[in-house]
């Protein structure tokens, strides 16, 4: 069983990770501005639905955190998340002549992501 409160607090703490607001995170997630409330304020338990939603949105909330509070977050440190290639054909330079072709994240739950250029 999910303790309310607490989850509240965790989902709290993503919107402010991301630096949105009750209305913009809703939003982004597709769910009523009134379920993000009720949620927060506790009158509402999160649905299945509603977590899944939060998880397809932002890959880097991990699911065992958000339902129970174990675990770690951000999955990817948000400091780190802005050296991902944008999708652009630009290319970026470290030094002269250096090209970046390609970066991969590793997970500690052993999977990964490849970005090419």
């Amino acid at each position: 069983m999910i303790n309310s409160k607490n989850f509240a607090k965790r989902l709290q703490k993503v919107i402010d990770f991301y630096s949105e607001t009750s209305s913009s995170f809703a939003e982004k997630i597709g769910v009523q501005r009134s379920s993000i409330s009720h949620i927060l304020s506790g009158r509402n338990k999160p649905s299945l639905d509603f977590v899944l939603k939060i998880l397809s949105s932002y890959p880097e909330v991990e699911m065992y955190w958000l339902l129970n509070g174990k675990g770690t977050f951000p999955a990817v440190p948000k400091k780190e998340s802005s050296i991902l290639p944008q999708a652009s054909n630009s290319k970026k330079t470290i030094e002269k002549n250096k090209v970046i072709e390609r970066i991969v994240i590793f997970y500690s739950d052993g999977s990964f992501e490849n970005f090419e250029k």
